[in-house]
């Protein structure tokens, strides 16, 4: 008998939950995922990393070393703002790509969607207006329509934010922030030019907005040249006081860990802390004295490097074979890293109406409509090409031009 069958019939119902919690609905994408979970389908849809390139091995002995050799401290509470090592040596990451970072600047999140969570609680009063790339990162709108937020896209190109439309809207609708993907967006997988980066830096440093530069996939390149971060350029514009930067070890180490960072001028970050010390104390410390021993005792820019090529072989084949998969008059981008292909189907192709169809093929894809703040296109479509091997690629797509025939 469920409890719920012995409630007196005088009982009253339980209070409502939140307009919150009613009025932001779940990710498309792990929608997604949930329904096409089955083993035998070839998903294009998660933007999950490739596991068996997981340095286990590297990973299990920093685990051991630090349980053999600081056990107490790693399996007792921590600070909030994190470990100092793991601090340290993320600072140094940074410098090393060319933005001088000090530890102090730095706070230690449970994912870098964590710190999203943090910003926006510490940030956004509920109607404030929070500018969003179109289309965006799903998850942020999740965040930010928990906080309130009103979200308005702004209008972009293959390069990033239209500049013009931007400025346009900073003077219209006087936004808190703008939150952007420069490198490798989710989900488009373009990457913002340097002179973009400098107006758009130029933008918040005139107009007096926070600018939030989130940087999950930028150790990904493939090829081209990098491109500074905009948080640099932000500095250079005079716009260091109103900059933030996440990032995230996800990508490049593993996403079970749950270790982001923040990177924010001094008041925003004791701000986050504290929102954090309310979610929940503090990130695990036995995963973030593991991730610190790991950058000492391994060389993890070698392990990025053999992720690159092997995505980069992934993202040829995925390339190489959408000409036969998707129908005539299709197009698609060609990202130099990261982990995205976007595509656009034909006018009159729905990606959400065909993704049932695919399904029955054992293949999976991610429509672009959930993507889109303003008006959505039906037929755009993600697809993420890292966790497959190009055989495995090669057959999803012969599954998947089965759904057009």
């Amino acid at each position: 008998m469920s409890p719920s069958s012995t409630r007196p019939r005088s009982a009253a119902a339980p209070p409502a939950l939140s307009s919150r919690a009613a009025a932001v609905g779940g990710s498309a994408v792990r929608e997604i995922l949930a329904t096409t979970a089955r083993p035998e389908i070839i998903s294009f849809a998660g933007g999950l990393p490739a596991p068996e390139l997981f340095d286990v091995a590297g990973l299990a002995r920093a685990y051991e070393a630090v349980l053999a050799e600081a056990g107490s401290a790693a399996l007792q509470y921590s600070t909030t703002e994190g470990d100092p090592g793991l601090r340290a040596a993320t600072a140094d990451r940074l410098a090393a790509r060319g933005l001088p970072t000090e530890p102090e600047s730095l706070l230690v999140t449970s994912g870098s969607q964590q710190a999203l969570t943090l910003l926006a609680t510490a940030l956004v009063e509920p109607g404030d207006t929070v500018l969003v790339e179109d289309p965006c990162y799903l998850a942020v709108l999740q965040v930010f329509g928990f906080a309130g937020a009103r979200l308005l896209p702004v209008p972009c190109d293959e390069y990033g934010p239209d500049l013009e439309a931007l400025d346009d809207l900073i003077t219209s609708a006087r936004p808190k922030l703008l939150y952007t993907v420069p490198t490798f967006q989710n989900p488009t997988g373009r990457t913002m030019p340097a002179r973009r980066r400098e107006g758009v830096a130029g933008l918040a440093a005139r107009r007096g907005l926070w600018l939030v530069e989130d940087d999950p996939y930028g150790e990904l390149r493939f090829e081209g040249e990098e491109v500074p971060r905009l948080t640099a350029y932000a500095a250079e514009a005079g716009a260091a006081d109103r900059a933030v930067l996440l990032g995230s070890f996800s990508k490049v180490m593993a996403p079970g860990m749950r270790l982001g960072w923040l990177r924010a001028p001094e008041e925003l970050l004791r701000a986050c802390a504290v929102v954090k010390q309310s979610a929940d104390l503090h990130t695990p410390t036995v995963n973030q004295m593991a991730a610190a021993r790991y950058l000492s005792d391994c060389d993890l820019d070698a392990h990025i490097g053999r992720i690159r090529e092997v995505y980069r072989e992934r993202r040829d084949a995925l390339l190489a074979g959408l000409p036969q998969a998707l129908p005539d008059g299709s197009g698609w981008n060609r990202p130099e890293g990261g982990m995205f292909v976007w595509a656009r189907l034909p006018d009159g192709h729905d990606a959400a109406a065909l993704l049932p169809e695919a399904v029955a093929h054992e293949v999976a894809f991610v429509p672009g409509a959930p993507f889109h703040v303003g008006t959505p296109d039906p037929a755009t479509m993600r697809l993420s090409f890292v966790t497959h091997t190009p055989d495995e690629i090669a057959e999803g797509l012969r599954r998947l031009a089965k759904t057009f025939a």
